[in-house]
């Protein structure tokens, strides 16, 4: 509602053996945010396009291998153009095969997953407000409202280098995924997030309720949302359906 550009990126595709969806959200000035977003996405897209199955440590190395790589072409671009300096972007990467999900990121664009009812934030984000959170300094809630709450303290492209967080779990029938800038988590808490993706409708319905929301509320910033629906596997679970919810972190 008050941005004339739109500096987030994203990318979202599904077969029933295999899903990828992305968002990026671009920061550094005029035009450089969404060079930065979409060159994240070409290239992680380009680079995860081959994998299938989801077991094991090789996808995560991958998963890890694509955002650095992308981190070293947006870096290598600010430094040989001028208007270029100073861009990044957040990358959240949600890759889905057989029973597994994996997940790779950098930054605040954030993933959840929806089970039995109940919201999970998946990913941690890479920001000063989280930092004082994990210091036990400020609450979630003070978080949220805090002056510093955009400011994030990793990103894709603003060095020679960055560390991706990598989560891998199981997939079950019904999950909800929902991977989105901070247009949306910025603007929507997370209990009222719950309540739409709860609703009994299509995952494009719940993606255009949750932007709804979001500009109610001000719509402060871009505001990008994918929103996926497992509908079914085919391989039976390790775990039965109603196993407490624990993102192990891979990397």
């Amino acid at each position: 509602m008050i941005r004339a550009g739109n500096e987030d990126a994203f990318f979202a595709d599904a077969t029933p053996q295999r899903g990828i969806f992305i968002v990026a959200d671009g920061m550094g000035g005029h035009a450089a945010g969404e060079v930065a977003s979409e060159m994240a996405v070409q290239i992680v897209t380009r680079e995860l396009a081959g994998i299938l199955a989801l077991e094991g440590t090789e996808p995560a190395q991958k998963v890890m291998v694509a955002i650095q790589q992308a981190n070293r072409a947006i870096y290598e671009r600010t430094l040989s153009e001028v208007d270029k300096q100073g861009m990044g972007t957040t990358t959240s990467v949600l890759l889905l095969g057989g029973v597994r999900y994996l997940i790779g990121q950098v930054g605040d664009s954030r993933v959840y997953l929806l089970r039995n009812g109940v919201l999970h934030q998946v990913t941690k984000d890479h920001s000063y407000v989280q930092e004082q959170v994990d210091a036990g300094y400020l609450t979630p809630e003070q978080a949220r409202y805090h002056p510093y709450s955009n400011v994030i303290t990793r990103c894709v492209g603003a060095g020679e280098t960055v560390d991706p967080d990598t989560y891998t779990g199981q997939v079950l029938a019904g999950d909800i995924f929902l991977v989105a800038s901070d247009g949306l988590t910025g603007m929507v808490d997370d209990r009222r997030i719950a309540q739409l993706l709860l609703a009994r409708t299509t995952p494009a319905r719940m993606v255009e309720n949750l932007i709804r929301e979001a500009n109610g509320r001000g719509g402060l910033d871009n505001i990008t949302a994918i929103v996926v629906q497992v509908m079914g596997i085919e391989e039976e679970p390790d775990t039965p359906t109603t196993q407490t919810f624990i993102p192990p972190r891979v990397a």
